[in-house]
């Protein structure tokens, strides 16, 4: 299979790291060391992990990091292929293990050790050695002005491989109470950078005011830790826009060079002289003023800090830094100073349970390198090479829904919808906002009692988007996915509490994102298993799984015991996140939950004569929406374990949508009551109507939807960002919520590929 990197950048980029994640078909691949990824007749330096297996053992997802030449300003193709287990040999990363510390050599050369309070023992760069001492924090101060001592406690190794490896450790945060966090090192073969990640943890039962947290690197061991910022008081001996001037500034600079720099377009390059101190930051009110025309999942653009004296220096650059604003980066005399929350911008206010990862890239080198060449680096560090697979590669791998079109079959106008819907989800910046949205409906509505309800990544967003990734091959639907897999993992995942039903589990849509409780029908796991097989992070595959336990426990409470005491989307939702991780772990534990639903199912349809729900105190009422999510469930369930009682209860759910929950137009009602049969196009109807079709090839079903798809494939919004502007602690793109994308998704694309099947389009 092809492998390809689209044309991007303009210069040649030699043994590049990237990685790819590629499906196959059960059976075809028993050894992840046949894996081979070639360069014409030039094998590559991979690093093979396998993310998951099918039942019968044989590989279902393989995840591939590699090293590959990619030229300027043209496409670059490469090719899989299955081999003979060799591998192309190379140097790559060596561990070193002591009793209470671990050396890397292969890249930069660096020690870190247990239960220290720096994060290197030291780091080595050509004859250039930093000291444990220069490494200082991230340093933390929450808004009582308490300034928190760090503690790291054992490092393990995350990820070993020749060429990258990844050590964590978790930590914590002493000072009037404990505050925890997890650190992680990634490391690349032959490469002269780090990445650093800092996840900060609530682990308290209180809100959580980050007045500052910073990280700075010394010039010296003794020096002085100065992270303050004077904002527009330093202006630096030189300013200039792009890189055209810098050859002829760099010839004029004495003694410490000190660099920051941001970019939208071109970089905007502060630049001094013998040390003097030069500071960039980014707020909510910056951002407003700014205009940028990207998707910013994607791209926004760079920002960093450099200080370089004779011996050599370092670069460091915050990933995503205006995304997730306020952020700083600082570069003086004394060191260089990363500002993952800078003191005086912004407000971040942290609830109980809740954590946020943040990245950035030391890039160390030599006291030769120019400007040029970092702002190179950083730019690349924001928005790396990617490459794609063929979407015909997934179809064949059998490991998705069924929504991969024939490609003499697609209907443009159908694409262009769905490519909109897509693109026109909501965006929201900052810390704590980026990667979610909030919901205009909701908030309306009052049920965040006056402020922001976010979406929190309701319907599954994430899946969704790594989907449409997967039948186009659109590098941007993949940074969608990850952008809001990562804020999932962190902000809408209860990482501590008091109480056991909340922890592990994934908070429904409210305000500051937390705080409501746990319910069966607001838990998914499918778009946390896709990032994982797209990313290789298993701490997606493990947020998954507690998402999984949460739900279990929640069974277990009094409010499900009860058949038709709760609507058929509550216990739904549960069974689709319960039969997605039966298929990832084939771990049967998760079986006997999903087996008691399906009898409350079969119960429920004796007692009432259908899947029908309380509404008021004296109505049973149908809800054509929440009856299609169990429908659809139910269905993911019977894919694995064919039965005709399951069919024929399927059946009669579809039939009975159709005999009672249409209009005289062709649509479906909104609920079945006078007060609210108003006309409803909710896609999730047309997921029903598709498993009608499915179970008995009877394209009747189709055409009862026709009306539905129709109205929505014509209801196309705008493709672009929206208008912004400051709300709370985010600044908010105003467009449709991402639910809207999330929940129409799979029903769209199933029942179009039902429809272009049979040429009914």
């Amino acid at each position: 299979m092809n492998i390809t990197f689209p044309k991007l950048y303009r210069y040649d980029r030699i043994r590049e790291h990237a990685y790819v994640a590629i499906p196959f078909k059960m059976g075809e691949l028993q050894s992840e060391q046949k894996a081979q990824i070639w360069d014409g007749d030039i094998l590559l330096p991979t690093q093979n992990k396998v993310t998951s297996y099918h039942k019968d053992g044989s590989i279902r997802y393989l995840f591939v990091r590699f090293m590959a030449d990619l030229p300027a300003n043209h496409k670059k193709q490469l090719e899989m292929k299955i081999g003979d287990e060799k591998n192309c040999e190379v140097q790559g990363i060596k561990i070193l293990k002591k009793e209470d510390e671990l050396e890397v050599h292969g890249g930069v050369e660096f020690a870190v050790k247990d239960d220290s309070e720096n994060l290197f023992e030291y780091v080595k760069v050509a004859e250039k050695a930093y000291r444990a001492k220069q490494f200082v924090g991230p340093v933390l101060v929450d808004g009582d002005d308490c300034c928190y001592q760090t503690k790291l406690g054992a490092w393990e190794l995350e990820e070993e491989g020749p060429l990258v490896t990844i050590l964590s450790c978790m930590g914590k945060c002493v000072g009037n109470r404990d505050i925890s966090f997890q650190m992680r090192v990634i490391c690349y073969a032959e490469k002269p950078w780090l990445e650093i990640s800092y996840r900060i943890i609530n682990t308290t039962t209180d809100p959580l005011h980050v007045k500052s947290l910073v990280f700075g690197i010394l010039s010296e061991e003794e020096g002085v830790f100065s992270p303050m910022l004077k904002k527009d008081d330093f202006k630096g001996d030189y300013h200039t826009v792009g890189i055209k001037e810098l050859p002829e500034i760099e010839k004029e600079i004495t003694g410490v060079r000190t660099c920051v720099g941001s970019s939208n377009y071109k970089t905007d390059f502060i630049i001094g002289k013998d040390g003097k101190s030069v500071e960039k930051y980014v707020d909510a009110e910056m951002l407003l003023k700014e205009a940028n025309e990207h998707f910013f999942e994607v791209f926004y653009g760079t920002f960093f800090a450099d200080r370089t004296d004779e011996n050599g220096g370092i670069c460091a650059t915050i990933f995503q830094a205006q995304q997730n604003y306020p952020k700083a980066v600082k570069a003086d005399v004394s060191g260089i100073y990363v500002m993952l929350v800078p003191e005086n911008v912004g407000k971040i206010v942290m609830q109980p349970g809740m954590s946020r990862e943040q990245r950035f890239l030391l890039h160390f080198h030599d006291a030769a390198e120019t400007l040029t060449e970092l702002d190179n680096r950083s730019l690349i560090y924001q928005m790396p090479d990617k490459p794609f697979i063929s979407p015909e590669v997934f179809a064949k791998a059998d490991v998705m829904p069924d929504i991969f079109v024939a490609p003499e079959r697609v209907n443009q106008e159908v694409e262009l919808a769905l490519i909109a819907r897509c693109d026109g989800h909501g965006r929201a910046m900052g810390m704590l906002n980026f990667g979610d949205a909030p919901d205009a409906n909701y908030t309306s509505q009052g049920r965040g009692n006056g402020k922001l309800v976010w979406s929190n990544n309701e319907y599954d967003f994430p899946h969704a988007c790594a989907l449409q990734y997967a039948r186009t091959g659109e590098r941007r639907f993949l940074d969608y996915l990850i952008a809001s897999a990562r804020h999932w993992m962190d902000v809408d995942v209860c990482h501590y509490s008091d109480n056991p039903l909340h922890v592990g589990g994934q908070w429904e849509h409210c305000a500051n994102h937390c705080g409501m409780d746990m319910v069966c029908s607001h838990e998914w796991v499918e778009g946390l298993l896709d990032y994982y097989h797209f990313t290789g992070e298993k701490r997606a595959f493990d947020t998954a799984i507690g998402i999984g336990e949460n739900i279990l426990r929640l069974l277990e409470t009094p409010t499900y015991q009860v058949s038709g005491e709760s609507n058929a989307r509550e216990t739904g939702w549960a069974l689709r996140t319960l039969t997605a991780l039966y298929v990832e772990t084939h771990d049967e534990k998760w079986l006997a939950k999903a087996d008691w639903i399906i009898s409350h199912f079969k119960e429920w349809t004796r007692e009432y004569d259908g899947w029908i729900a309380p509404y008021t105190d004296n109505t049973l009422i149908r809800v054509g929406f929440m009856i299609s999510v169990a429908a659809g469930s139910l269905m993911r369930y019977y894919r694995v374990f064919p039965n005709e009682e399951l069919k024929k209860m399927l059946l009669e759910a579809v039939d009975d949508l159709i005999e009672n929950g249409m209009l005289g137009n062709g649509v479906f009602y909104y609920k079945e009551l006078p007060s609210l049969s108003r006309i409803g196009t909710n896609t999730l109807l047309l997921e029903a109507l598709t498993i009608g079709y499915e179970l008995t090839g009877d394209t009747g079903y189709l055409s009862y939807g026709m009306n539905t798809f129709k109205s929505n494939i014509k209801a196309m919004p705008s493709g672009a960002p929206g208008t912004k502007s400051i709300a709370e602690d985010a600044v908010v793109y105003k467009n449709a919520s991402p639910k809207n994308f999330a929940q129409s998704f799979i029903p769209l694309t199933v029942f179009y590929k039902a429809l272009t099947d049979h040429g009914m389009l």
